[in-house]
């Protein structure tokens, strides 16, 4: 006991042992929350590009007229990659790990694949429209 005193320390008398940087241990105890809305936010978006992306499907699959060719099924292909992605990040948004700061920006990465696809989708058909005849 006497050797606690000589060195300074007083944890002993005051029962609590507290680390020596309390502000270094506290974010590796509990991973950082994400403010308010930064979920909701990202569930709306992933959502609305959803709805958006299976409207185009059905019209680019189903209702524009013309034969198919590679250039066609190449955009329907972007298209149907691009929707799996957005089922996976509004999967992974409705998760409750998805609170902690990490997860968020995994789901928000997955989000992004899935705008990238659906944009190669959207030009490929495009080209395919009224680019020049195959």
């Amino acid at each position: 006991m006497t050797q606690l005193f000589r060195g300074g320390d007083t944890t002993a008398m005051s029962g609590a042992h507290e680390p020596e940087n309390a502000d270094a241990a506290a974010p590796a105890q509990s991973p950082r929350a994400l403010p308010e809305g930064y979920r909701q936010g990202l569930i709306t978006a992933i959502t609305v590009l959803l709805g958006f992306s299976l409207a185009f499907f059905r019209f680019w699959g189903f209702e524009v007229p013309g034969a198919w060719s590679i250039r066609s099924i190449v955009s329907t292909g972007a298209t149907v990659i691009a929707v799996a992605l957005q089922i996976v990040a509004l999967f992974r948004s409705l998760r409750l790990e998805d609170n902690e700061a990490v997860e968020y920006r995994k789901t928000v990465w997955w989000f992004i694949a899935s705008v990238i696809a659906l944009a190669l989708g959207l030009l490929f058909a495009f080209v395919e429209s009224f680019g020049a005849p195959a």
